[in-house]
């Protein structure tokens, strides 16, 4: 009897899905200098995820009570 195995591939629609469901964070803070002297200096944080995502995440980590209090004053 052969045992048969098969990869998991996944397809690119399964792949956004999963993604787009557990969310990504890319946090980035790059320096560019010259001579010890900073020339630039860059921060980023992208949030990859669907809006049912974020709003979960943001409603734990209290987001959205902040938000909506800034745009009352």
């Amino acid at each position: 009897m052969a045992v048969k195995t098969s990869v998991g591939a996944s397809s690119l629609v399964e792949v956004l899905d999963r993604i787009l469901d557990k969310g990504i964070v890319i946090d980035l803070y790059a320096i560019v200098s010259l001579v010890g002297i900073e020339l630039l200096a860059i921060e980023a944080r992208v949030v990859i995820a669907s809006v049912e995502t974020w709003l979960c995440y943001a409603r734990a980590v209290g987001l959205l009570a902040h938000h909506r209090e800034n745009e009352v004053a």
